[in-house]
């Protein structure tokens, strides 16, 4: 035998298998397995929009754990297929499936840059969460002026501006303030400073 069968009770494999092959038929079955739980997560999404109460009955009458189907749909929901990223496993996307669309697309870039596993994603994760629950809140004040010649007032407080990001610019504006080793709200404001004395012939 020179070739590796797959039936369903198992894997069979020929004597003296090379490493790099025995390697690659890991990667296949990794890849597989992936993509199986995406695709059962869209066949059931589509069976829910589909068919009404008749698809649970379908799958009850299958060999499919429903709870199982339950979670892929759920995690596929939160990613359209143009975000689903094929380097990165089923898994990796449902580790940061709870999260807002650009702490998604965030978590991932990251894994993808540093081929983080799906264990070692939830690790910085968990790190970072922890990270945040230890500081203490920020008391964030603006300063008054006066309403005719626009003076700030003379409490002394720290002048402060509300910006609103799209989800794509937060994303990004968030991984250049990560490269810098810097809060997005202190990358900010350099950036925004550094502009301000080009635009009107100051030294930075």
């Amino acid at each position: 035998m020179d070739h590796t069968t797959i039936p369903k009770t198992g894997l069979e494999f020929p004597r003296n298998m090379p490493f790099a092959r025995w390697l690659d038929v890991g990667r296949h079955l990794a890849g597989a397995a992936s993509s199986s739980a995406w695709c059962l997560g869209d066949w059931l999404n589509y069976g829910e929009v589909s068919y009404n109460g008749r698809y649970r009955e379908a799958i009850e009458q299958s060999s499919l754990d429903y709870q199982t189907l339950r979670n892929y749909a759920w995690v596929t929901r939160k990613f359209e297929r143009h975000r689903r990223r094929e380097n990165l496993s089923f898994g990796h996307h449902a580790e940061v499936a709870s999260l807002s669309e650009p702490e998604q697309n965030y978590w991932l870039q990251k894994a993808e840059d540093l081929a983080w596993s799906r264990n070692g994603l939830r690790r910085q994760i968990r790190a970072s969460l922890n990270e945040r629950a230890d500081k203490p809140p920020v008391q964030k004040t603006e300063r008054s002026t006066d309403p005719v010649t626009g003076a700030p007032s003379p409490e002394g407080l720290s002048p402060s501006i509300r910006i609103c990001f799209t989800p794509r610019q937060l994303e990004l504006c968030t991984l250049a303030a990560d490269r810098v080793g810097t809060t997005v709200e202190e990358w900010a404001a350099r950036v925004l400073d550094q502009t301000a004395r080009s635009q009107v012939g100051m030294e930075p």
